[in-house]
């Protein structure tokens, strides 16, 4: 393989990588910059493209294991009793809790004194490197010791096992009687007093403080918290997709927990419950800062005295966000096309898909793999969810609209610019006038698919020469969740029917073998995880043709016909894929998908 001038070939590990594929020399140049750029917080080049790159961790630190001569303990092979479990407990359990919660953080565990060396206590870690180690070591009185590489996914059960994640808050809220006394009153206007005394009876601040902690630690998207009678409210989770009830709250009024939300959100109005409101929240998680963006809106309740509303939580975790091209999923052609699109200079790239399918994460990795220092990077977001390292993000206010941004835009030199969403026929002729004037512009849009999306310019009143000539693609994309690895099994009956009717041919259904989904203590009813499709149609010369040519409507079956000829799949064909590949199930195609 030949080396990039820019990878220090005394960099071992790097080269090591490289040779075996773990990451490409794009992704190393960055890792290794900001690791020079940082050197004062120490971290490694490992840790760095785990943490900021998303390469998987295993293959790095396999690697690393390797390069430094550790020893790898594979805990499956490993007898681990009850004994051995006490054993781990009591060595944690003199530890001040900073240090257990370090611990906990940091992945590492005292494990075992060596069988043959029963002076040597055995540390186990999923990074070998990490420097918290020796300082553990030395909280425990460990004189001599040794540190073992174990398997991320392996050291995670075994921590489940040690310390099980529990909710402190709500442990705290069920071993307390509740005793609230009802508030009844047939007058029309809350007793906001008796709603202050029943919030801090009620630990309530204990509970919306816990769930903001434990969304980050399941890795939800979304909090949903919904009234369910005079005295009962239930808490939900979305996780990769899906709601979860996380919590029912009985014996307090929902407009109590609904106060408590209000109250540590900015900009929303704790005593307004008749228009709806949007804020945000941050809180330091494990460190980390996160953000969250509160929805709040009133809704009908059975008793007209009630003031009702639903609350919806965004949790924007920056670490989430794929910031590398080669992650986003691309199959097939569809990769090559994107790529040649965000390449050119001008013109525009517009991304499809309902709300929750991964739209901004692919905008953003599409800038940051265009991003140089010497453009200028301009977005108009409302609200901005994500915040784009070396991009100018202008911020919205009721004196600067989404609209005033966006007219004001070009009088800010931009050489790229991503416009948050096309809303109607003025954003769009925006956009496009953008993209006309020598501007790389990205949007999105809510449309079932990519040709679909033409036709809604179209009935935006934007004109088919300008759609034609703007345009450099247009992405559909969808998420289908993923098979859990450690629980999926193999289908030992099925009817061809069912693929068949998913566009299976005879032949590929012989070839591919079909999985189904079990549920593990890994996972969530089979699934962990998401992975992207996408349907591309990049605007070639055959198609800017067709769409300049089109009459009074747009023919979207002419397009598809156009688009399968030149290579680019669809979305149901794309999902096809990640089932032959055994990564999801028929039946999620079927529920994602629509028919080609």
């Amino acid at each position: 393989m030949e080396m990039n001038n820019k990878v220090d070939i005394s960099d071992r590990l790097g080269v090591m990588l490289l040779k075996k594929g773990v990451v490409n020399v794009a992704t190393l140049e960055k890792a290794i910059k900001l690791r020079e750029s940082g050197q004062k917080d120490g971290r490694t080049l490992a840790q760095i493209l785990v943490k900021d790159f998303n390469i998987n961790h295993d293959s790095v630190f396999q690697h690393v294991t390797q390069l430094y001569g550790f020893r790898e303990v594979s805990l499956e092979k490993e007898n681990i009793d009850d004994n051995r479990i006490n054993f781990m407990k009591k060595m944690m359990d003199p530890l001040p809790e900073p240090m257990r919660a370090l611990m906990k953080e940091e992945k590492i565990l005292v494990y075992k004194y060596d069988e043959y060396r029963p002076y040597v206590l055995i540390i186990l870690a999923s990074d070998p490197t990490n420097k918290q180690i020796s300082n553990i070591a030395r909280a425990i009185g460990a004189k001599r010791y040794e540190v073992c590489y174990v398997k991320l996914s392996e050291l995670e059960s075994l921590l489940e096992k040690i310390h099980p994640e529990e909710n402190v808050y709500l442990k705290e809220m069920d071993d307390m009687a509740l005793e609230i006394e009802g508030v009844d009153k047939d007058d029309e206007s809350l007793d906001e007093e008796a709603i202050e005394a029943e919030i801090n009876k009620s630990l309530l601040v204990n509970l919306v403080e816990g769930m903001l902690v434990e969304a980050v630690r399941r890795g939800a998207s979304d909090i949903h918290i919904i009234p369910k009678g005079n005295k009962t409210s239930e808490i939900h989770m979305r996780v990769d997709g899906s709601l979860r009830i996380w919590h029912v709250q009985e014996g307090v009024r929902p407009e109590s927990l609904a106060a408590v939300v209000k109250d540590r959100s900015k900009n929303i109005d704790r005593f307004e419950r008749e228009k709806s409101q949007d804020g945000f929240i941050q809180r330091k998680v494990n460190g980390y800062m996160i953000r969250y963006r509160v929805s709040v809106i009133p809704i009908v309740g059975k008793e007209f005295q009630q003031k009702l509303e639903s609350i919806v939580i965004r949790i924007l975790d920056d670490r989430k966000v794929i910031t590398d091209l080669d992650k986003l999923g691309f199959q097939g052609s569809a990769k090559e096309f994107f790529i040649k699109a965000i390449s050119k200079p001008q013109g525009m790239i517009i991304v499809t898909g309902p709300t929750g399918s991964g739209k901004s994460t692919t905008l953003i990795a599409a800038l940051n793999y265009i991003m140089r220092p010497e453009i200028n990077v301009l977005t108009v977001e409302d609200p901005v969810e994500y915040i784009i390292g070396g991009a100018r993000q202008i911020k919205i206010s009721p004196k600067n609209d989404f609209e005033r941004a966006l007219r004001s835009i070009l009088r800010h030199d931009p050489d790229v610019v991503m416009v948050g969403e096309i809303r109607d026929k003025e954003t769009a002729e925006t956009g496009i006038k953008l993209a006309n004037t020598g501007h790389l512009t990205f949007s999105t849009l809510h449309t079932n698919d990519a040709p679909s999306a033409v036709s809604r310019l179209y009935k935006m009143g934007v004109e088919t020469f300008l759609i034609a000539y703007a345009i450099n693609i247009i992405i559909a994309q969808r998420l289908v969740r993923r098979l859990c690895e450690y629980c999926k099994r193999p289908l030992q009956k099925l009817d061809p029917v069912f693929p068949q009717s998913l566009g299976f041919s005879e032949e590929e259904i012989k070839k591919t073998v079909f999985y189904e989904a079990v549920g593990c203590n890994k996972c969530h009813n089979g699934y962990k995880g998401r992975a992207a499709i996408h349907e591309t149609l990049y605007f070639s010369r055959e198609i800017r043709k067709l769409i300049f040519e089109t009459g009074t409507d747009i023919n979207e079956e002419a397009v598809k016909e156009l688009m399968t000829k030149q290579g680019m799949a669809n979305l149901r064909a794309a999902a096809r894929e990640r089932v032959k590949q055994g990564l999801t199930t028929l039946n999620e195609v079927a529920a994602v998908t629509t028919e080609d």
